[in-house]
């Protein structure tokens, strides 16, 4: 059994174990909970009611937070000719085609989330393997498949702060919505920014409880079982 440190058992102790918590009164714990030396993630953690084997039961997609993640977004474009130019202008950090495909396969992955334009996929393709099991591989589910007329407003918004969600084997869904350093307020907008997301995405074949709990924590800080009815309330503010 691990041993925890004396300032986690601190953090610990502010949980009430039974009690389900607002979004903002989980958010104002974890603050005081928060004893790491850096600027911790705020994580969201959602049990859903689906089943991740079943075909019209998958939930993926993107949302877009209003006070972003709390860091550069470092954006990579596989394009080329005319639209490879656009993406620079628009201020990609990396544009290429297959001589980034082979920086790639050489090991090379110093960026946050990719794009590409359709006629790059077929030579994207090969890096399935690579860049899905990081989730940075481009799917026209979750935006990053672009035309190259869309790709200013793609680049700008990843920057702003896109964040992908997507159901797990486990049917859970993990995701960032901001820095422990981020005030109360943003960190709840960001919040609602992705309730809103995912429940405007609920599968046509979800049954039951489409949404089973939801637990926020930090990067190092306890987790907070929150109040689902206060979580869904935050979509609508």
């Amino acid at each position: 059994m691990t041993a925890h440190g004396k300032k986690y058992n601190a953090a610990v102790a502010l949980v009430e174990r039974d009690k389900l918590y607002s979004p903002a009164e989980a958010v104002e714990l974890a603050k005081k909970a928060s004893y790491a030396a850096f600027d911790e993630t705020v994580e969201i953690h959602m049990k859903m009611g689906l089943n991740p084997r079943s075909a019209d039961q998958q939930l993926r997609g993107v949302a877009l937070l209003p006070h972003g993640l709390g860091k550069k977004i470092r954006v990579l474009v596989f394009a080329q000719g005319p639209a490879a130019k656009t993406a620079m202008d628009a201020g990609a950090d990396y544009v290429g085609a297959e001589d980034l495909v082979k920086e790639i396969e050489d090991g090379w992955l110093e960026f946050d989330t990719a794009m590409a334009t359709p006629d790059m996929m077929p030579k994207v393709a090969k890096l399935g393997k690579i860049l899905g099991r990081r989730g940075l591989m481009p799917n026209p589910k979750t935006g990053t498949v672009v035309p190259p007329e869309n790709l200013p407003r793609a680049i700008s918004e990843a920057r702003k702060g896109r964040v992908e969600y997507r159901l797990d084997r486990t049917a859970i869904i993990h995701l960032a919505i901001g820095k422990i350093s981020f005030e109360t307020e943003q960190l709840l907008e960001n919040f609602g920014a992705v309730m809103d997301a995912i429940l405007k995405a609920k599968p046509s074949g979800a049954k039951g409880q489409y949404i089973r709990s939801v637990t926020l924590t930090t990067t190092m800080g306890p987790g907070f079982k929150l109040d689902l009815k206060a979580v869904t309330a935050l979509a609508a503010l």
